[in-house]
């Protein structure tokens, strides 16, 4: 076998990669000042624009966005005549959550049985590295053949939307003729895979009041209504008896026609409890990739440590919903808000606010560019063959791009196969798939362009 000359270059720069992704995971970078300074994803940014400078990147430029968060941009100028591609990726994280059930401190990168630890190793400052190394190996084989502009963003984790409306607001920045998103993953470690649906996301905050104060549960429990046992009420009744989602108006049948999704594997894959079942009805597939899917992400209550016989005059919590491609994420947000309302019992007073939202999202598999691509991961993983599969989550940014240039082709790549656990304790990523994903990202620019030429 002819031995390819991109693979042996990205191969050669992983040690050094290695090391950039271990800078970019010091840094604390949730964008949200509650949980660690702004400072953190200043720093961050700032060393993103650094390593587009170094790169040779020119216009590169830290981006203030509504939402107080910035995105790093630059562009890369490429052979006269040649097409443009943007590639995408995030450099804020979600939270670390409880950091003593970290095998290894979250912000240092830690190498254990052949994974790389840390919080925003693979969601999605591997994925800034990923699109490093395939530019480096094009550079040292030849030049790189396309305009490159990258763009990393620096609220994904938080839906708030900065990016989606600075891009509205200066519609020419981020133009090209393809746009790669590395923000979602392999079906699994060593399969090459393209996400071909996204689903959406509505996020609310829903509180009930019952009382003026708490009261002492003693002297008044058992006429006095508590607040924390309405909304457990309200919350339950988001779920039907199987645990499938359940919003009145909401449809919650659809049926996915792509790559299976095998139950036993989703039961390892998730590290779900020995004898505890799964929850909703259809194939793993319908349910996570093509069905509506509610998920009570945080709820305010009195901690077991210290807490006093009282009952609770008022109680809130954070409501997220899925929602697949084919259903408005608006109309959803207003079948869940009905829903809340309707099910909160004893006249208790409700109120639900609406705290983020983006909009399902379904590409274009048949465009040119996803053939560029399936050629492309023949490279990066021999005798592999490119699947399509959906993903739960959301790139809110994905509809945006979509509507302002409805002629680029979008794909979507990324490290965040189900043993990275993003999102979770101990995230971690593959070096290897580090390493593959930036040969075949290498390779499609090459492929692409050609393809453009002809």
């Amino acid at each position: 076998m002819t031995a390819d000359p991109i693979a042996e270059t990205v191969a050669s720069l992983m040690p050094r990669a290695r090391a950039e992704l271990a800078e970019l995971v010091a840094f604390r970078s949730v964008a949200d000042p509650a949980v660690f300074p702004k400072s953190e994803c200043e720093a961050a940014a700032a060393w993103v624009a650094g390593a587009l400078r170094t790169e040779g990147f020119q216009d590169v430029a830290v981006l203030d966005t509504p939402d107080g968060s910035q995105s790093v941009y630059g562009v890369l100028p490429g052979p006269e005549g040649a097409p443009t591609v943007l590639l995408y990726a995030h450099y804020d994280v979600q939270p670390p959550l409880d950091e003593a059930a970290w095998l290894s401190p979250p912000f240092e990168l830690t190498e254990r049985d052949g994974r790389w630890y840390g919080r925003g190793a693979a969601d999605c400052k591997g994925g800034f590295l990923m699109h490093l190394l395939a530019l480096r190996a094009l550079k040292a084989n030849g030049g790189v053949p396309v305009t490159v502009k990258v763009i990393a963003e620096g609220s994904e984790e938080q839906g708030t939307g900065g990016l989606e409306r600075y891009a509205e607001a200066h519609p020419d920045l981020l133009t090209a003729d393809t746009i790669v998103i590395g923000d979602t993953g392999n079906f699994r470690v060593g399969l090459p895979t393209v996400t071909a649906t996204l689903r959406g996301m509505t996020l609310l905050r829903v509180r009930v009041d019952t009382l003026e104060g708490n009261l002492h549960s003693g002297q008044f429990g058992g006429a006095a209504p508590d607040a924390l046992a309405a909304l457990i009420r309200v919350l339950d009744s988001l779920r039907a008896e199987d645990g499938s989602t359940r919003v009145e108006g909401l449809a919650a049948d659809a049926v996915w026609e792509g790559l299976d999704y095998p139950e036993a594997d989703f039961r390892t894959d998730a590290k779900v409890l020995d004898g505890v079942e799964l929850i909703g009805d259809g194939t793993v597939s319908d349910r996570i990739w093509a069905r509506p899917s509610v998920t009570v992400i945080g709820i305010d209550a009195p901690p077991v440590v210290g807490a006093t016989p009282s009952i609770q005059a008022g109680a809130r919590a954070t409501v997220s919903l899925r929602v697949p491609p084919g259903q408005d994420t608006a109309e959803a947000t207003k079948l869940l808000t009905a829903h809340l309302e309707k099910h909160t019992p004893w006249g208790a007073r409700v109120a639900v606010e609406q705290i983020g939202q983006g909009s399902a999202f379904r590409a274009d598999t048949s465009s040119p560019a996803y053939a560029a691509m399936a050629e492309a991961m023949r490279a990066g993983y021999p005798g592999q063959e490119m699947q399509t599969a959906g993903q739960g989550g959301s790139i809110p940014l994905c509809n945006t791009l979509a509507a302002l240039y409805p002629s680029a082709e979008i794909l979507l790549i990324g490290l965040s196969e189900p043993a990275a656990q993003i999102h979770a304790v101990n995230e971690s990523v593959s070096p290897e798939e580090l390493e593959r994903l930036s040969v075949t990202e290498a390779h499609f620019l090459v492929n692409y362009a050609e393809s453009k030429r002809g």
